[in-house]
This record gives C-alpha cells, sequence and structure tokens, in this order.
C-alpha cells in the first residue's frame, strides 16, 4: 500500500507529510520497490535491462548503471542473459532496479528469500550499506534476518500495531527475561537449585533438559531465569563450587524475537478464548 501496488481500503498513507493518494506520481519518485520475486525481463543482458530502467524513468544510464553495477556488486554479470542468474545475482540486478531513481524510501519485501546461505550474507551487507544513506524498510517473516539487518521492528498482528521499537529494546521491553543455562555434576540437582535460588537477582531456577554428557551419568542442566540484568555468572560458579560441584557449560540465553513475535500475536487471541 505505500508502494502505490495496492490501494487502502481505509486511512491515510502519508510520506514527508503528502498524501499518497494527492501525489501519487510525486510520492512513488520517493520510494525503490522490490518485490520478494524480482519482476525481470529474463530475455534481457543485464545491462541492456539497466539501461532500458533508466531510460524508463529518465536517468542517464551512462552515469547510473556503472554506480549501480559497484553498488550491488554485478560487475562480473553485466554481459550475462537475466535467465542465467542465481536467484541472489536476481535479487542484486532487482535492487539496481529499486535504487535507480535515488529513492529516499527502498522497500523490500523477503529479500533474502530463497538464497543460500552464502548469498543470504552477501544480500545483508548490501542492504546494511545501502541503509547507510537512505530509509530501509523490511518486510518479512524471517525474524533471524530482522535481528541481522534491523535497527527498528514494527510488529503487525490483525492489522493493529502491536510493537514499534529499536530492536535491541523489543526483547527487554516484550520478551521474556534472560536466562544462564547451567550443565553441571558432582552434586545434587535440586540441592544445587535451592541454592541458587537464594542468589540476588536470580527470579527462577527450573531443571530441564541439556547435553548429556556420556562421561558423567551425574551430569544435569539448570536453567537460571534472571532478574533485570543482574550479572549473576560468578555467584553460580561459587555457588556450585559450594556444593563440591563441577560446570560444564555457563551461558547466557536470550529471548529471541521469534518468542515475542509469538508472545504479541498470540496474546490477544489467547483473550478472546
Amino acid at each position: 500500500m505505500i508502494t502505490g501496488f495496492l490501494k487502502p481500503s481505509d486511512g491515510t498513507i502519508t510520506i514527508d507529510g503528502v498524501n499518497i493518494d494527492d501525489a501519487p506520481v510525486a510520492s512513488k519518485r520517493k520510494i525503490g520497490y522490490m518485490p520478494e520475486a524480482a519482476p525481470l525481463y529474463s530475455d534481457m543482458i543485464v545491462e541492456d535491462y539497466l539501461r532500458y530502467i533508466a531510460e524508463m524513468q529518465d536517468k542517464n544510464p551512462e552515469e547510473k548503471i556503472p554506480r549501480l553495477c559497484e553498488e550491488c556488486g554485478l560487475k562480473e554479470v553485466m554481459h550475462k542473459n537475466v535467465s542465467e542468474l542465481s536467484r541472489g545475482y536476481r535479487q542484486r540486478v532487482g535492487l539496481a532496479h529499486a535504487l535507480m531513481n535515488d529513492p529516499e524510501i527502498l522497500i523490500l519485501d523477503e529479500p533474502t528469500s530463497g538464497l543460500d546461505p552464502n548469498q543470504i550474507g552477501e544480500v545483508r551487507s548490501l542492504i546494511k550499506e545501502i541503509g547507510k544513506t537512505r530509509t530501509v524498510i523490511i518486510s518479512t517473516h524471517i525474524l533471524g534476518e530482522v535481528e541481522m539487518i534491523c535497527s527498528r521492528v514494527i510488529i503487525i498482528s490483525g492489522g493493529k500495531l502491536v510493537a514499534d521499537s529499536p530492536t535491541e529494546q523489543l526483547r527487554e521491553r516484550y520478551g521474556h527475561k534472560a536466562a544462564v543455562k547451567l550443565t553441571a555434576g558432582g552434586c545434587g540437582e535440586h540441592e544445587l537449585a535451592a541454592a541458587i535460588r537464594t542468589i540476588d537477582g536470580v527470579d527462577n531456577v527450573t531443571v530441564t533438559e541439556g547435553e548429556k554428557i556420556q562421561e558423567d551419568s551425574s551430569a544435569f542442566t539448570l536453567l537460571v531465569s534472571v532478574a533485570g540484568t543482574a550479572e549473576i555468572r560468578p555467584a553460580l560458579f561459587k555457588t556450585a563450587a559450594a556444593k563440591n560441584g563441577y560446570l560444564y557449560e555457563l551461558a547466557i540465553q536470550r529471548n529471541s524475537l521469534e518468542e515475542v513475535f509469538h508472545e504479541l500475536t498470540t496474546s490477544d487471541k489467547e483473550a478472546d478464548k
């Protein structure tokens, strides 16, 4: 709807204070848009395709194409037919297309969908670099992607805005508390759990499934919930030692955006039941 691809059934959209219904062409000139599947002409050579897009948008191809070729990493494939390109390079050509009019806002729909791990890393780096000079909006359900790329997260559920926060603050504001995964041996799991509960900064302790230590049948795993931002790991070490225990693992586990998303998008539904 922001790009003008779909017409809103209600409400308004403004860009720089201008309603896009009042100035649709001027609004679109501020936007670059790449759908999930970049709509490229597969029978064209990459350079010819970009030249066609430049001329269609009344841009100087001699000026634009070399810069976009460098910015989007297309030098190796400029002479190739679009149909010969890998998914990763097709995404790069799609980005070059979206950037042709120097948009202030770049909107990308699932930009790494269907890419292999190497291609994902390359496209992520490219998006981060592009984001230094313009606003980039990414629409995705792959929340690991959001954590790797985005500085701000907006979550929509049932057509309503349920979260809008800097990425790091989102987990603190809406998510669960951090926890420490502790794998130990040499002492009783319930005895150690009871002692850990007395440590300042510990919210809760539960016995959980962990990695089995083949050489040590006494090994067990505890999940220790942390209250606020307390640093409890030194105290956990000392408490285990005081119980004649020893540690195999002591690792922070922070809640993921997947957990935050699940909580925010299911809480209303659960309340309605």
